[in-house]
């Protein structure tokens, strides 16, 4: 018995059904991961109490030399692993690192350009209900009708043709590699700063396996949840010639208290990160998900662009006359949990959907490989192919349990 356990019985029942949810299920949704338990150990530490408003040996309040010392570790540790010139480890989130970036670059009803949510992009990318499309006049570029990849030639005529102060690059729901090269060719051509937004693929980046933005993109986000295995949080990192800009627009200019205990656990994911064995984890991503796209595709369903190069695929399933909103609830019952997402060019709305989104980071952190992925690939069909049939969700249901129970869910116990 643990000490929430006793301390409220109420909330630990309610923590106890999600740990089992995820231990005799299988998290396929691209933007989810499991930190290790030395993350989750340093995100319960004493630091969640303390105040320490502005910078390292620059702080509004006293007995900051401790949490000094633990933001420096991180930053440190940020530089190696990423070869940037600066980093800032407060940003909650990726929002809140997005925003702060476009103030910092940007004056209210300046122009951008993002990538279509729609298509691939975030809502933070000038969603015109978010933030972002509401201070910003953003214009937003896709992918190729027929490839169903990023179309640069029309970024670079949009871009000339409506003069953005900055181009953010990034996706939540693109498979394939991004070149941020032509993006920075673009960016210069029309004298905007290039922002990569690498919330999805900083893991990939840090690791190798996906190229880097760093020396192409004047500014970088990412969060530090997703493919860095991470406490959920964000950093953001940039040129030096940028860097009491970007400072500044955190703090004071978008956040108070930066949340020490999170900094603490950034570091620890640092450096796990640091580590040889993280680029072949990395590395078994990729892998992992290009299997299960093959056993998809070999089971007759489309993966948009024909396959992946990271660590998602978007699956059409409107091909076989079911909504993505369809196709995750079935998946759901069956203890295997993705969401549904547009596809490029979809004709149906974003709260239905004709697509799936998947991917392979937590079941890889799990230690399965290529030939569990064909497993869940078969699994997945079995539900679709039946949709409906409560005998077939209920004896996939058990094959996710016993697959699902051969592989422990790093930091939770059993």
């Amino acid at each position: 018995m643990g000490i929430l356990d006793q301390w409220d019985p109420e909330l630990a029942a309610i923590v106890h059904r999600e740990e089992d949810r995820h231990r005799l299920g299988l998290e396929l949704i691209a933007s989810e991961n499991y930190a290790s338990a030395g993350v989750l150990a340093a995100l319960s530490t004493v630091l969640s109490t303390k105040y320490a408003e502005g910078y390292p040996h620059k702080r509004y309040y006293g007995g900051c030399q401790y949490v000094d010392e633990v933001e420096e570790l991180a930053i440190s540790r940020a530089t190696r692993l990423f070869g940037a010139d600066h980093v800032n480890v407060q940003p909650h989130s990726g929002a809140e690192a997005n925003r702060a970036v476009y103030a910092g670059l940007m004056n209210v009803g300046d122009v951008a350009m993002g990538m279509d949510l729609s298509q691939g992009g975030h809502l933070t990318h000038g969603l015109s209900v978010n933030f972002s499309g509401k201070m910003y006049h953003f214009v937003h570029y896709g992918v190729d009708r027929e490839t169903e990849l990023l179309d640069y030639d029309q970024m670079a005529r949009l871009a000339r043709e409506h003069r953005p102060k900055v181009i953010v690059v990034g996706a939540t729901a693109y498979p394939r590699i991004i070149d941020f090269a032509r993006c920075r060719e673009i960016a210069d051509e029309v004298g905007a700063y290039l922002m990569a937004d690498i919330a999805h693929i900083a893991g990939l980046v840090a690791a190798g396996v996906h190229p880097s933005p760093v020396g192409k993109a004047h500014v970088i986000t990412t969060t530090t949840h997703k493919t860095l295995r991470g406490p959920r949080g964000a950093i953001v990192m940039c040129q030096a010639d940028l860097a009491q800009t970007i400072d500044r627009s955190i703090f004071p200019g978008t956040q108070g208290g930066p949340h020490m205990h999170s900094i603490a656990a950034k570091a620890a994911c640092f450096g796990e990160a640091l580590k040889p064995e993280f680029a072949e984890y990395q590395r078994c991503i990729v892998e992992n998900a290009r299997t299960l796209a093959e056993e998809l595709q070999r089971q007759g369903l489309r993966i948009v662009s024909g396959g992946t190069d990271n660590h998602l695929m978007l699956v059409d399933v409107g091909m076989r006359g079911v909504t993505g909103r369809d196709a995750q609830t079935a998946l759901d019952a069956a203890g295997i949990t993705v969401n549904k997402n547009t596809i490029p060019y979809d004709q149906r709305p974003p709260a239905v959907t004709s697509g799936l989104r998947i991917g392979t980071p937590a079941v890889t952190s799990r230690g399965m490989g290529p030939a569990e992925m064909r497993q869940i690939g078969g699994f997945i069909c079995r539900v679709l192919d039946n949709l409906g049939d409560e005998g077939v969700t209920a004896a996939v249901r058990e094959e996710v349990r016993e697959l699902a129970g051969r592989f422990p869910v790093p930091g939770v116990t059993s």
